[in-house]
């Protein structure tokens, strides 16, 4: 006998998927087989991370296979906006693929950045696949240690 463990939320994040892809060709009107079907075409969205360390804001975007020359990184308005595309390299003929589950097409991510976000200062870094935005903070948004004096 095999006991496994019951994990009840376990394919939610799947489940999500395909309701939303279900919602998305429906609305769209592309049909079934078509190259977004494929995975080929469309649009889709790289996951980002965003955290604060030593007094900025990090954010890291996951974009394997992008080349950066095809990533546009722009601030206006204090909306963060990243913009890119994943190119399918037609190496092996599309009837030699099994299956294809990474997304290719163009993506767009934007994000409302907080006041405090220094935007002359924000720099931009990718390795391995991952993309690395640092927001810093201006320097009157920074916290500051005020000492305490004891009267006399």
């Amino acid at each position: 006998m095999t006991l496994v463990r019951w994990a009840p939320f376990q394919n939610i994040g799947t489940i999500q998927q395909r309701m939303n892809r279900i919602f998305d060709e429906a609305l769209s009107g592309h049909q079934a087989g078509s190259d977004e079907d494929w995975g080929l075409g469309g649009s889709w969205a790289p996951a980002v991370d965003i955290f604060e360390r030593e007094g900025n804001i990090v954010l890291t975007a996951e974009l394997p296979g992008v080349d950066p020359k095809d990533v546009d990184i722009r601030v206006e308005n204090n909306v963060l906006s990243l913009r890119g595309s994943r190119n399918f390299e037609a190496e092996t003929k599309r009837e030699d693929y099994h299956r294809v589950e990474r997304a290719y097409g163009s993506f767009s991510r934007s994000f409302t950045l907080p006041n405090v976000v220094d935007t002359e200062k924000i720099q931009a870094d990718y390795k391995d696949g991952v993309l690395k935005v640092t927001l810093p903070q201006k320097e009157e948004a920074k916290p500051k240690q005020i000492s305490i004096s004891v009267g006399k």
